[in-house]
């Protein structure tokens, strides 16, 4: 809530001290001018008249703007893709050519041992 909103009105021709207060009077011909220079402003107006070809470019220009975006779109995303395809077959290509190994234990393969017993059925 601004500040001028939370003081109370003291209405419209009263000032700080609650005295009457009265409003320059206008300059004598201020009816006048206004009228004039609102016909004058309504004959600038209907003057103005628009291209005939004003949707039809506009149009195009939205078009135009809308397949570069696309293809820009486009573009990035088949440089991202070819980039992540690089960095992959890259790590891939950093791996050791050895097999690694995976179990040092020397014990005996699980399925080599005994097995559990089979319920009955």
């Amino acid at each position: 809530m601004k500040h001028q909103d939370a003081t109370p009105s003291r209405g419209p021709g009263q000032d700080r001290t609650g005295h009457g207060r009265s409003e320059p009077p206008p300059p004598p011909d201020a009816e006048r001018t206004e009228r004039e220079l609102a016909d004058a402003l309504h004959a600038l107006a209907g003057g103005v008249l628009p291209d005939p070809d004003a949707y039809r470019t506009a149009r195009g220009e939205w078009l135009r703007r809308e397949r570069r975006r696309r293809l820009v779109l486009a573009v990035l995303v088949a440089v991202v893709f070819a980039l992540a395809t690089l960095i992959g077959l890259w790590v891939l290509n950093q791996a050791p050519s050895e097999p690694g190994v995976i179990f040092s234990g020397d014990g005996a393969a699980a399925a080599d041992g005994p097995s559990l017993p089979r319920p009955p059925g």
